[in-house]
């Protein structure tokens, strides 16, 4: 077997993982303008989702726990992009896995920092889908409940842990970098893996 058969071509998109208050969806969204590719979020995907159930984000996670028809759905959408697209950037826990062939970017942060960041976040989405607390210690529990639930599932489900971060290409700390910043990075990264054999 050849090395083109061996390995499948690289796809020009670009997948960002992370904890919740990472960065993944303002960084994703700073890449896409720079490089003028095509976005996805799979946060506001599930959003949409909680919002047409009536829940928050937080009880859909817990209803996924049961019903894997939710991530399921999410699941799906990212397995036909992989399918169908390039020049596209996606924030997504599992895009990763589902775009073997993309660029997987991992963006960490300390949990309490996160929830901090989103505590203090002017976020229409996150207010809407009720992900933000009353305090910065409700907060706190709220991510890593949400954590523990996504580790569960996603295990349960296909035996991974999104937070790995050996599944990745390049991981950024972005405890000190504005999403800016880190977008550079990424893209220069990315150029670099893009034109390696």
């Amino acid at each position: 077997m050849s090395t083109n058969e061996q390995q499948p071509r690289k796809k020009e998109i670009i997948t960002i993982a992370g904890k919740p208050g990472s960065g993944k969806s303002t960084t994703a969204n700073a890449i896409a303008k720079m490089l003028d590719y095509k976005r996805f979020s799979s946060g506001d995907f599930m959003r949409g989702i909680a919002q047409k159930r009536g829940v928050t984000l937080e009880e859909l996670g817990r209803m996924a726990e049961l019903d894997r028809s939710i991530d399921e759905e999410t699941d799906e959408a990212l397995r036909q992009i992989g399918i169908t697209d390039d020049k596209l950037v996606i924030d997504s826990r599992l895009a990763f896995h589902w775009i073997p062939s993309s660029f997987k970017v991992y963006l960490e942060l300390d949990l309490a920092l996160a929830a901090e960041r989103i505590f203090n976040e002017d976020s229409v989405a996150r207010k809407a889908s009720g992900e933000i607390a009353e305090t910065k210690d409700e907060m706190y529990q709220s991510l890593a409940q949400r954590l523990a639930s996504e580790q569960k599932r996603y295990y349960a489900l296909y035996q991974i842990d999104p937070y790995n971060t050996t599944h990745f290409d390049l991981v950024v700390d972005t405890s000190h970098d504005r999403p800016e910043h880190v977008a550079v990075l990424v893209i220069n990264a990315y150029k670099k893996w893009l034109e390696a054999k």
